[in-house]
Order: structure tokens, then sequence, then C-alpha cells
């Protein structure tokens, strides 16, 4: 079946809406297009943070959540949401796989060893989440606990390290069990690049101990001066006496309850302990985890089938999917459902780098060829769906360096007009939509009346979403007043004059009262 109407989806990541103030790199930006769409009656707002998505209220929106419910027309209860439930319910605390691992290292005494990034981000990790498992760990008598922290700084602001690891200390303390044993950061242990060099720092410290570095206690790990994400590994010596490897018999706890990140570490460790005659070692996760070693999970994932690739594929309406590598599993993993499997419709265009170093650097990343992409797509008649997803406001607004962001703001204005211009020619409608903040605050001001420093973390503000097409449709928000981007996919699919399957029950926002655009 050929789509009625052919169109094109733009993820523009990072692209929040907040009133101009400083550290809001796109009200400062020169990006006259983006800036028309906001402004004019093309444009809505979108809730792309908390509860209107599946997350826990007031937490910040991400990538991963945001492409899964564009995908799935519907709020998929997210994995930190589903642990959350389980560590107030008491169930995480008395899960039978974490009670048999309790149980057996109290009575063999063994260790378990627990992994994880140290904030509350709550993107990744939540460290009371740490502090759940040690309550179950003192519950069933286990004594031997040791803690690989993980420093975050991306999540979370730079240079707050310190004060997770003090809090880490103190939930210990409360606890009653438990050490830090190593301190690594999250671009060593958590790199999802295939550098597999760098995880395999993160691997050896946790089974092995091995390090080039120790300190007395946790808080001294930070005193090279690097940021939280790049601390290289060092053991801690004070509360376990020196290094605290893994033996045959003991557990591991991977205590992010999302998966992309951790499973490299994950997949590591379990080919390290296979190789080195450790084979009886137990390996959990907090949440699902995508490995080749099948590690199970403590909480398992919501179903997120039955969404916008389904109904695609059903039509037999070929999409093409086209992304950087930072972004690439977002337009076809995540906008899937989760879901790898490759499909018969759906074609995927992975663009390569145009440069190497940091990419604060060069904040345009290769969006030339994402357009060259992008546009080539568009022209063939086959195609019925092109989804691109211009990652530069995410990437760039990572780093904190917020003139470089400016610059990732306006190279993507350019490169949307582009898009918008050549897909209007070719009579295609585009919606473009952010799926999180991040770009529009860039500062952030701490509550005890501390000056504002700068942020680079994602923001719980809505989210723009814009049409433009040939047939003079726009979007409203329905009755009611609020909307969230769970209404992308059966907006796409109401475009694309498709049928929307009853698991999207966000609804659509076409308003196709207002008359045809007329070009030129």
């Amino acid at each position: 079946m050929r789509a009625r109407m052919p169109g094109v989806l733009l993820v523009l990541d990072g692209w929040g809406h907040a009133p101009p103030a400083p550290g809001n790199a796109i009200s400062e930006a020169e990006c006259p297009f983006l800036e028309g769409l906001v402004l004019g009656r093309r444009g809505v707002l979108l809730d792309a943070s908390g509860g209107a998505v599946g997350l826990p209220e007031g937490t910040v929106g991400n990538s991963e959540i945001g492409h899964m419910v564009m995908g799935a027309g519907r709020p998929i209860e997210y994995d930190s949401l589903r642990v959350e439930q389980q560590v107030k319910s008491g169930a995480l605390r008395s899960h039978p796989l974490l009670r048999e691992a309790c149980v057996r290292l109290a009575q063999q005494r063994g260790t378990l060893h627990l992994v994880g990034l140290i904030s509350d981000g709550r993107i990744h990790s939540d460290i009371d989440h740490i502090a759940e498992v040690l309550r179950a760990a003192r519950a069933h008598a286990l004594e031997r606990v040791v803690i690989h922290a993980i420093t975050d700084g991306r999540d979370v602001p730079d240079g707050t390290g310190a004060l997770y690891l003090s809090r880490l200390n103190e939930i210990v303390k409360v606890s009653g069990v438990g050490a830090v044993a190593t301190v690594i950061g999250r671009n060593f242990a958590m790199d999802k690049s295939g550098a597999d060099h760098l995880t395999a720092q993160a691997a050896l410290l946790v089974l092995d101990g091995r390090a080039e570095r120790s300190a007395p206690n946790a808080e001294d790990a930070l005193r090279g001066g690097a940021p939280d994400g790049s601390v290289t590994a060092t053991v801690i010596t004070g509360a376990t006496g020196g290094p605290a490897p893994v033996r045959d018999g003991d557990a591991i706890v991977f205590m992010n309850f999302r998966s992309d990140r951790m499973a490299p570490l994950a997949d590591m460790v379990a080919v390290l302990l296979a190789s080195t005659a450790r084979s009886r070692v137990r390996l959990l996760s907090l949440g699902h985890y995508d490995t080749h070693a099948g590690i199970p999970a403590l909480v398992p994932r919501a179903d997120a089938s039955g969404g916008l690739a389904d109904a695609l594929e059903n039509s037999e309406v070929r999409s093409v999917r086209i992304a950087e590598r930072e972004k690439f599993e977002h337009v076809t993993f995540y906008l899937n459902g989760r879901d790898a499997r490759p499909r018969q419709q759906e074609e995927h265009v992975l663009v390569p780098p145009a440069a190497t170093g940091p990419v604060q650097d060069h904040p345009e990343m290769n969006l030339r060829g994402l357009v060259q992409a992008v546009i080539e797509a568009a022209a063939r008649p086959d195609v019925g769906l092109v989804v691109a997803n211009l990652a530069n406001m995410d990437v760039v607004g990572h780093t904190g360096a917020y003139h470089a962001t400016r610059k990732a703001v306006e190279a993507v204005d350019r490169a949307a007009a582009q898009i918008c211009s050549t897909a209007f020619a070719g009579g295609r409608w585009t919606l473009l939509v952010g799926d999180h903040g991040n770009a529009e605050q860039m500062l952030t001001s701490p509550t005890d009346g501390a000056p504002a420093i700068g942020y680079g973390g994602h923001t719980t503000n809505r989210v723009p979403c814009a049409l433009i097409s040939v047939r003079g449709e726009r979007l409203k928000i329905p009755s009611g007043g609020e909307a969230a981007i769970c209404s992308v996919g059966p907006t796409v699919l109401r475009l694309l004059g498709l049928p929307i399957p009853a698991a999207m029950s966000a609804p659509e926002l076409v308003d196709d009262s207002a008359q045809p655009i007329r070009q030129g």
C-alpha cells in the first residue's frame, strides 16, 4: 500500500521550549526558521517528561522514552517508574532472585557486588535504588557487600560527584552494610560507542580491582581534577583494605535500570568471568538489559508493541530511518518499541561522522550528510515516511559548552529549513518535534542561593511540535488543553492516511480546517 500523503518526521533532539533567558541557547541563537514555527500558528507545545510519557512525576525526559512513546502512541511505563513502584511496594527487597542471591552469599560468606551510576538523574539510575538493595542484604544477614561506584556529570551537573559519593557513604552508614570498593567515571564504564578499551578498564576494575590509582576513601578519587564522567579507575583502600575482586561464587547486580550504556559493561564482565574460571558468579540486572549474556532482570520492562512500526509494516508502507551514530538506535530500536527485529518495509541509513575530536569543536556534526540522505529518501516515490533525528542540540548540549550549543542550534535551524523546503516542493508534509528539552536551559540555579552553574542535562520543559503541509493541515491540542509527544505516532499515521491501531491511545493532533498553503 502506498501512503496517500507521504511525509517526513524530523526529531530535533534536545529541542525544548523555555522563555528567553540567560542560558537559553535556542532563544539566543539565530534560528529564524524554528523561531517562526514556534511563534507562528503551525506549532504546539507537548509534554515530554514525567507521568505524561511514563516516567515518575518530575523526571526529565530522555531520547529513549521520547522515541519509544512517539512510536508506541501511548505512555509506556519506563524502567525507572517500574523500579520505583517495586521499591515502594517492597517487592524489590523481597524479589526471589535477589533473596536467593543474598541468602546463598550469607551462607557461603560470599560478596555481593553492586555496580551502578551514583546519581539521581533518573535517566540511567537512581542512587536510592542502591539503598533498597542494601536494605535487602541487611534483611538477609549478608555482611559482605561492596559498591563499584560510577560517577556521573552528565545526567546531573558536573562537579557534583563528591556530593553523591558523600550521600552514598551516608546510605551505607544508615543501612549498616556495604563499602565503596572502586570509583570510575561513566565515560569509561558506560561507553556505548564500541570503544572496548574504555569498557575493559571498568570491567577489570570491578572484577580484579585492577587500576593505576588507589585512594583511602571515595571522595579522594575525585581529587585529580577530572570531570566527574572522566574519573579514572580507582581502588578505594580505606574500607576494604585493598582491592575487593570478584571471586567464584560471588554475585554482581548491575544497578542501572536502563540498558543501553550498561549492557556493554555487563556483557564484557560476563565474557571475562567465563574466561577466568569464575563460572559460579551470579549476574543480575535491575532492569532488562539487551545483552548477549542473557542476564536476568529484577524488574521486567513494559510492552511497547503495536505502534507506528507495526502499523507501517502491516500497511506495507516503506519507511527510511536516518541518523548519526549517537541517535541511530533511537529512530530504529526505540521508535519500534524496543524491537530489533528486521522489517521488510524498513530501511536504515547510518550517517557517518564528518569529523573526529570533541563534538563542541564541530557542533554541526554531519548535518550535511544527514540532510542529503533525507532529501534522497524523500525523492523516492516508493518511500511513504522518512524519519530522521537531528542530534546536534542534545549531543552538543550535553557538553555544557554554551557557545558551541548555540552554533548547533543554528546548524539545525538551517538543516530543518532545507529539509522542509525540499519536502514541501515534492508534495510531502513535514512534522518536526523535540523529544525532550536540553539546549533551552543550560544554566541551573542551586536552591541554596548560590550562583547559577552550567548544566548540560535534560529538562522537564515542554517541546515544540510543528507541521508544514501542502494541504494546509495544522496542529491542535485536544480539548483539555494538554498533549504529549505520545501523540506523534497517531498524528503521523493520520497524515499518511493510514488506520491508527487501537493500542495507540494518544489523540492525534491534526486540525484540517485550515486552507492549503500556497507555494511561492
